[in-house]
This record gives structure tokens, C-alpha cells and sequence, in this order.
């Protein structure tokens, strides 16, 4: 008889989005007429830019004649649009990555759970609480925990509390741990770290033979310029850091597809026989075996990202998130409500008023104001108490949504 994978029992109840979204269907199955406004899923609402949808239109007539027509492209993606990636993301801002280290994939979420194919099963692996789910899901359906205690932290895993009381940047850990995913501007309590903190990272990494996963989807959200954008700002983060990027929030990709990873040709790690193995190389492998890459479509609405349109467009989507962010922000504070982030990040963390549950809070606030946040508690132990609210919706719904809250609840 087929058996299955049990490290996939030991899951909690659900996947945090998709318990969301039972709750808020059974509301909506029994209140019809109940108008609800979603700011927990963080996913963008405004068109595509103008830039990209022209590009798209143009492959999609490609596509229609034998001479332009595309079928298979590489794995890794076109050279023409990682060529771009490099010159603009990266080397723009002094780091110093090759086109060649770039890899094109259909999404960061899947990039930072698929990265564990090329690593082995017994490294000590570091998570941040709260913590973005799909970093630990993904690795105890890996087999690399055991099972979760009532708090719903995983035997395994070295969690990592960010705090008020630490500014929500992690210390580092006092033992050593191999595999280290940090996210930065943090989802989901939109904190950022600084240049100096990334760097402590960066010495303890090299110091303890590590890794960094460096989740960096929400850097097009930062403003303040002594803030860095991308781990390789850091020196030495070459030797032990690879860095995942996304299309999906800043030029509003997340019905199309399409991210970024980057994987350094320097950066290696140990085999059983203690030699040390590019990991270039194994992750080239694993997308050219597993992965047949992003359309044709898709990477020409991405490169036109970078034309002078396309950067005008992409920044004018940047500032209207961010612009709703700041009411969101300023109208709780005026409520009396504590809130955190939400300045160079699209989402606000908020203490839940009166003491109450993450969960209770969301419950009241969707049978009480008919808006929908996201529960702090299901981002790890240390969510407990806080609430996050995306930015990600017209300026209508954001406005109404914070009229609803702050004329029911206050501190």
C-alpha cells in the first residue's frame, strides 16, 4: 500500500492564509450583505504597470508568428533580463553580483522553500519568531523537526525572538546554527534592519561556517538611503548568504509570476566527506531537473521593470502602497493603538487593544467592522498579542477600513 510523507502530519491545523480564508468564507456565506475589506493576505490590488503590460503584449505577438515565437527557455531565466537585474539591483548599489549568479523563478515563496533540496538533512536551522510560515512549513515537511509543542514551536528548530523590546531585529544566536533565514523589511512586523545589524550577521555567518537566507522581497519599500537593500551590500555576505527577490509587490507581479534568486559562485558548503561543494552548482542542477522556468511572456513584462517607464510606474506603485501605510499607521496611533513598522514596509504590526487574542482580535474585527487582518499568533509564539495589517488595497477601502476600526476600537 503507498504510504505518505508523515512529516507533513505534523503541521499545524492549517496554513496560516488558508485558515483565513475559512473563517472569512463562513462570515461571508452567513452575512451576504456584510461588505469586507481584506488587508491580511499580503497581495497588491493596482494594475500592472503600463511599461509591463505593453512588453507583454508585444511577446504575446511573438508568440503569434514562427519567427519570434518562443518555446523552452533556460531554466535559469533570459540573459537579456538578468543582465538587467544585475546592472540594476545590484551592481547599481555597489554589490557585486554577475548576471550569471541570478536565477528567474515563478516566486520567492517558492524559492525559499525549494532552496532546501541542495542542503542537507541534519543543519541546525535558525528562524526569526514571529516568523514568515512558509520558512518553517516548509522545513518540517522536510523532515527537519520533530514535532510542535502547544505553543506550536517545532523540536528542531532555534527560534529567534524579535520584539518590542529589541526593536524586532533578532540577536544572534548563542549557539551555533547552520541554516539562518532572516527577511528584511521583516514580514510580517515590517521592521528593517540596518547596515551595522546585517553586518553582525554577516561576521557570525562566516565565523560559524553558515548560511543566510536572505529574503529580500520587500526592498523596493525602503526609503530611508542609509538603510541597505540588499544583503551583498555587506562585505564578505558573498561567502555565505543567498538572497530572494520578488516582481510581486513592487511592480505588482503576484498574478503573473515572477521573482529572483541569487546564488553566489563563491558560496559553498560541506559534503559528507567534509569537502566543500559550490552551491552554484547544486542549485543550477535542481532548477534545470525540477524547473522549466518563467514564460517568455512574463520575463519581458519583467525587463520592461527597468525601463525609464517602468522604474516611473513601479516607484509611483511603491509610494501609493506605502502612502496607504502611513493612514493606516497614523490612524491607529491617533486611536491609541501601538503600532509598529509600516515606514519603509507595506505592513503595520499592531498590539491587539484591551489584551486580546491575535485570534480573537481578528474574529472581533471581522464580525464587528467586517475587516479582515492577519492573526500574530499564527507567525510563531512570539506573534501572540499583535495583528498585522497589509497596506495592499485601493486607498478607498484602506480609508474605510480605518474609519470602521478606530470608531470601534481603541486602546
Amino acid at each position: 500500500m503507498a504510504t505518505v510523507n508523515d512529516n507533513y502530519l505534523k503541521l499545524k491545523a492549517g496554513y496560516l492564509f488558508p485558515e483565513i480564508a475559512r473563517r472569512v468564507n463562513a462570515f461571508a456565506a452567513a452575512n451576504p450583505d456584510a461588505k469586507i475589506i481584506r488587508l491580511g493576505i499580503g497581495d497588491v490590488t493596482e494594475p500592472l504597470p503600463e511599461a509591463c503590460r505593453t512588453a507583454m503584449i508585444k511577446a504575446v505577438e511573438e508568440m503569434g508568428d514562427r519567427a519570434t515565437f518562443q518555446g523552452y527557455g533556460p531554466e535559469q531565466g533570459y540573459a537579456w533580463l538578468r543582465e538587467k537585474i544585475a546592472a540594476h539591483d545590484f551592481q547599481a548599489r555597489g554589490c557585486e553580483v554577475d548576471a550569471s549568479e541570478i536565477f528567474i523563478s515563478d516566486g520567492s515563496k517558492c524559492d525559499t522553500g525549494n532552496i532546501l533540496d541542495i542542503f542537507g538533512d541534519n543543519n541546525a536551522i535558525a528562524v526569526t519568531d514571529p516568523v514568515y510560515p512558509v520558512y518553517v512549513d516548509t522545513n518540517v515537511m522536510a523532515g527537519h523537526t520533530g514535532d510542535a509543542n502547544e505553543a506550536g514551536e517545532y523540536e528542531g528548530l532555534v527560534y529567534l525572538p524579535i520584539t518590542a523590546e529589541n526593536n524586532f531585529t533578532a540577536e544572534l544566536p548563542t549557539q551555533k546554527v547552520d541554516l539562518i533565514y532572516l527577511c528584511f523589511p521583516n514580514n510580517p512586523t515590517g521592521a528593517v534592519a540596518t547596515r551595522d545589524h546585517l553586518k553582525a550577521w554577516v561576521e557570525y555567518a562566516k565565523a560559524n561556517g553558515s548560511i543566510i537566507f536572505f529574503d529580500a522581497a520587500y526592498e523596493a519599500f525602503i526609503t530611508d538611503p542609509e538603510l541597505p537593500h540588499s544583503i551583498y551590500e555587506i562585505e564578505g555576505a558573498r561567502d555565505c548568504a543567498i538572497e530572494f527577490r520578488s516582481f510581486s509587490k513592487n511592480a505588482g507581479f503576484t498574478g503573473t509570476r515572477c521573482a529572483l534568486t541569487v546564488v553566489p559562485k563563491t558560496l559553498t558548503a560541506k559534503a559528507a566527506d567534509g569537502s566543500d561543494v559550490e552551491l552554484w552548482k547544486l542549485w543550477n542542477r535542481r532548477q534545470t531537473t525540477k524547473f522549466n522556468g518563467v514564460s517568455y511572456i512574463v520575463q519581458r513584462g519583467a525587463e520592461a521593470v527597468y525601463s525609464d517607464e517602468g522604474k516611473a510606474q513601479t516607484q509611483a506603485l511603491v509610494s501609493f502602497y506605502m502612502e496607504n501605510a502611513k493612514i493606516i499607521r497614523e490612524q491607529l496611533t491617533a486611536a491609541g493603538i501601538q503600532v509598529y513598522g509600516g515606514v519603509n514596509a507595506p505592513y503595520v504590526w499592531v498590539k491587539t487593544p484591551n489584551n486580546l487574542s491575535s485570534w480573537d482580535f481578528f474574529d472581533k474585527l471581522l464580525h464587528t467592522v467586517n475587516v479582515v487582518g492577519t492573526p500574530g499568533s499564527g507567525f510563531g509564539a512570539a506573534g501572540e498579542g499583535y495583528f498585522r495589517i497589509s497596506a495592499f488595497n485601493s486607498r478607498e477601502n484602506v480609508e474605510e477600513a480605518m474609519r470602521r476600526i478606530t470608531s470601534k476600537f481603541t486602546a
